[in-house]
Formats: structure tokens, sequence, C-alpha cells
């Protein structure tokens, strides 16, 4: 299962902090073992994926530099790499350290989610779309050889026409009807601009709602893994979107190998720089009965939340992720019911570590 539309940072450039799920292995196949370690840059580390990717890449012999606006959390005090503080809407200082670094490969994950950019939608546009520009330009003039964007399915609205193709392929006319859908959309056009303008090679994933052992993040997928955390310490949870809600979800681990499939895929295997990924679509009450099995004393219930559902009915139903599979040969490991199972023992450790820490 899969958590929000897109990457879960918060704060500027920040993700879901106190986290504690393990560092991924690499992916077998993701990292070709022949590759000479590469210099590689991570903005927006502080989150899930960071904590993920920074293991991953450190664990296939890379030289990793981590930024993020916050000083590292301690969920990533053992994630390995070298860590600096960023604010990415700082031109001057994102484009100092690209020069200071030099990195062969940059993951731009920094982001501000829909639901709080909703709410300031001005810091939103200031991180996602200016800092985007900003880390675009620096990568340019550092003369840095590859970038990969993190994109959502938030770029998707509903058409004037009517409604969007089930499932819902690579080329639709885009009408996102958030600021983050926006500026994730301009964030695709800048990549596509700098790639064929100043041959810096961006690529990227339109994500799905990602789900993974840590605290929600302020995404309009949220109540996917609230069903998660609070049905283990709440033993139930109140979901602010309809029964019938369904969104495509993926499970953390399969978002981070998508991460480093086309970070290593040749170029000229691409036939687009921003691609659709999909995992699967279920269901808000599948996804409880999913958790059910495992928790079977949880006690779900539906209120839709009118300013979150509108969004959540905004999005696809389903992606067509025929490209991926074909050029870079993705293909998801978990569907619903094998992430509950290795899902909630890890959400289990979550809260036990964070009650040990908060008890400190």
């Amino acid at each position: 299962m899969r958590l929000e539309g897109g990457v879960p940072t918060t704060l500027r450039q920040g993700a879901a902090r106190g986290d504690a799920a393990e560092p991924l292995a690499a992916p077998r196949g993701a990292i070709d073992d022949a590759r000479p370690p590469m210099k590689i840059l991570l903005t927006g580390a502080g989150g899930q994926i960071g904590h993920d990717l920074i293991g991953a890449l450190v664990a296939s012999g890379h030289d990793v530099v981590s930024t993020d606006l916050a000083p590292r959390p301690p969920s990533h005090a053992h994630a390995g790499g070298e860590w600096q503080r960023l604010d990415v809407t700082d031109a001057a200082a994102t484009g100092a350290l690209m020069m200071e670094v030099r990195p062969d490969l940059v993951f731009h994950l920094a982001a501000i989610l829909s639901a709080r950019g909703e709410q300031d939608p001005r810091l939103a546009y200031d991180v996602n779309q200016t800092g985007t520009w900003n880390v675009l330009e620096a990568c340019r003039r550092a003369k840095v050889k590859r970038l990969v964007f993190t994109s959502s399915i938030a770029v998707f609205g509903p058409p004037p026409s009517g409604p969007l193709p089930d499932p819902t392929p690579d080329d639709v006319a885009l009408h996102p009807t958030t600021m983050y859908g926006v500026t994730k959309v301009s964030g695709e056009l800048l990549c596509d601009y700098y790639r064929k303008k100043f041959d810096v090679d961006c690529r990227g994933v339109r994500f799905p709602g990602l789900i993974s052992a840590a605290m929600p993040g302020g995404g309009s997928s949220d109540y996917a893994l609230f069903m998660y955390v609070d049905g283990v310490r709440k033993h139930g949870y109140e979901a602010f979107a309809r029964a019938d809600t369904r969104i495509p979800l993926m499970y953390m681990p399969d978002g981070v190998r998508a991460l480093l499939e086309i970070a290593m895929a040749e170029r000229a295997q691409l036939t687009r720089a921003i691609y659709n990924i999909a995992a699967f679509s279920p269901r808000a009450d599948e996804i409880a009965a999913s958790v059910l099995t495992l928790l079977p004393d949880a006690k779900f219930t539906f209120e839709p939340d009118p300013v979150r559902q509108a969004i959540l009915d905004s999005w696809p139903r389903a992606l067509d992720d025929s490209a991926a599979r074909r050029d870079w040969g993705w293909k998801p490991a978990y569907d619903l019911d094998a992430m509950t199972q290795d899902l909630i023992p890890k959400v289990r450790r979550m809260l036990e570590l964070g009650a040990i820490l908060s008890s400190h």
C-alpha cells in the first residue's frame, strides 16, 4: 500500500519525522555492481524516501551527500553519508553547494505535499516551483550529468471533457487541482526544458501515494497510512475519505527501487523524461479489510472531509505504466496484502521506538 500522491516531505525541505524504519537494502538489479562509485546529492533527504534511498546508495558504495533544511533526524542517524543543511529556495546557497560537491547524480526530493500546500500555497510554490528551478539551474552551472525528479499523481485532474481514463496513461491533458499538482506539472516541464535546452539528463517518475513505516506527513492520501498507524496504536481509525475512494498506491520499497532503476537506466533506453509508475489501486475499505487480517479487533469508519475528498476524487483511479515497464523494466514487487504483512510489524517497531525515545 502507499501513502500520498507524491513525496512525503514536511517543513520546507523535510519529510515525515520520527520514523524508525530500517535502511532499505539495495534492490537486486537496481544498481549495477560493475558501475564505479558516484558522488550523489539528495535534496529533501529528511523524509522516509531519503532515509531508504540513502541506505541503498551507501550500501552500493556511492559517496552520498544528503541535504535538508532541518538537521539530520534521529531516524537517519545510521543511514550513512554526509549531511548538509540546504534550503532549496535559496538560489545562491543551492548553486554554491552544487559547485562544491560537483555530484554525478542528483535526486531532487524536496517538496511540500498537497494537503499542506493548500494550507500554505505560497510555501508550496516557493519550495516546489522556485526550489526546482534553483536545483536545475545549479545542476546546469555545475555541469551535473543527471537529475532524478520526483513527480506525482497530483499532476492529474478532471479534464473539461470528462473523467480521466481508467487507467490513466502518461500523456493526457494535465489539469491539477492543488498548488502541489500545479508545481509538479511545472517541474516536469522544466525537466524536459533543461533536458532539451541544456542537456541536463533530467528524468523522473510520477509517484502514486507512498506508504511506509512513518508518521503521516501531510498528504491527501494519508488516510491509507493512518489505517496502519492508528490501527496499531488506537485499534481503529475514522478515515477522512469515502469507503469507495480509489487512488493509485505504492509501498515505499517499490518506490525507492523505482528511483534507483530510472536513475541508473541508460539514456538511450528512455523514450520520455517523466514516467507513470504503478503498483495497486485499492478502495479505502479494501485497505481496511487488508489491515483487519492482521488486526482483527480494529474498527474502521469513513467520514469524508469535503476538501481532501475533492482532491482525492480529482486524481486517477489507476495508472497505466506500460511505458516504464517497456523502457526500463519497471515491475512492482508488492501488492496490497504483501505490503500489509510487511508493514504492520514495522509500524509496531516504529511506535515502540517512539515511545522509548519520548520517555528519555
